[in-house]
C-alpha cells in the first residue's frame, strides 16, 4: 500500500503537498474508494480515497498500529558531490534508517555551493529524502541540515566515527560492536580522494574515531552505503 506523509489535518482529513496530489492521481491513477497509508506526526493512519471534481480527498479510516525499528539515530555527514551520485547517497541512505544528513565543506570538494545555490539544491534533496521515505515505509523523514564547515561539528554528540583511508588496524564491523551502549552515531565521509590528513586529525581532536572499512577500496557513493548497512547489522533489531 503507497504511503505518504501529510503536515496537516483538516477533521477527519489529511492534507497532501501537490507532489503527493499529483503521484495519486497521475502516476499510481488510483480510484475513488482506493486505500493508502498516511503518516502524520510520526503517527500511521489508514485512509480513504474519495475523489470530488476529480480532486482526491485523503479521508482517515482509522489508526494504525505502528512498528518502527528505527531504535539508533544516525547521522550522516557527507561532502558536496556530483549530482548523481548525492542523489544516490541520500535516497540509499534515506531507506538505510539515516536520521539526518549535514553536507560538509571539505577540502578536496569539487563541488562549491553556497547562497541561492545550495537553498534550491536543499529543496531538491529534501523532495528526493521524502519520495524515498514512503517508498521505503518509513515513520519519518531525515531533516537535511545547512552546509557546515568541519569547526562547526564541534558539539555534536554520540559515536563519532570518520571513514579513514590512513587507518588500517581499527575495524568498523569490530568497533560498532565493541560500542553498542550509543543511541546516536554520527558518521563522517571523505570526498573523492578522502579527507586530508589535517581534516581527520581535526576530527579526531574533537572526538571522532578514524576506522577503517576493509582492504577494498570503494567508490565515495558506496562509502556510506557500506557504513550504514554494517551500522543496520550491529544496532538493529
Amino acid at each position: 500500500m503507497q504511503r505518504y506523509f501529510s503536515k496537516e489535518k483538516n477533521g477527519d482529513y489529511f492534507i497532501l503537498e501537490d507532489g503527493d496530489i499529483h503521484h495519486i492521481t497521475n502516476v499510481m491513477r488510483m480510484k475513488n474508494g482506493d486505500n493508502i497509508e498516511v503518516i502524520y506526526n510520526e503517527e500511521l493512519y489508514l485512509c480513504e480515497i474519495l475523489f470530488t471534481e476529480k480532486q482526491p480527498n485523503i479521508k482517515m479510516i482509522e489508526k494504525q498500529e505502528l512498528i518502527s525499528n528505527e531504535k539508533t539515530e544516525i547521522i550522516l555527514l557527507i561532502p558536496l558531490l556530483k549530482e548523481q551520485k548525492m542523489d544516490l547517497i541520500l535516497q540509499k541512505a534515506t531507506e538505510l534508517g539515516v536520521s539526518k544528513i549535514i553536507p560538509i565543506i571539505t577540502e578536496r570538494s569539487i563541488i562549491r555551493l553556497d547562497g541561492d545555490k545550495f537553498n534550491k539544491k536543499k529543496e531538491r534533496w529534501k523532495k528526493i529524502v521524502k519520495e524515498a521515505s514512503e517508498q521505503s515505509k518509513r515513520i519519518n523523514i531525515p531533516t537535511i541540515d545547512n552546509l557546515k564547515t568541519l569547526k562547526e561539528l564541534l558539539n555534536l554528540e554520540g559515536l563519532k566515527i570518520v571513514c579513514s583511508t590512513i587507518e588500517k588496524d581499527i575495524n568498523i564491523k569490530k568497533f560498532l560492536k565493541n560500542n553498542r551502549k550509543y543511541d546516536r552515531i554520527i558518521v563522517a565521509i571523505g570526498p573523492e580522494g578522502g579527507l586530508s590528513l589535517k581534516e581527520e586529525q581535526y576530527l579526531n581532536s574533537i572526538g571522532f574515531t578514524s576506522v577503517s572499512l576493509g582492504s577494498r577500496i570503494m567508490r565515495v557513493e558506496t562509502v556510506p552505503l557500506f557504513i550504514l548497512s554494517v551500522i543496520n547489522y550491529e544496532y538493529m533489531e
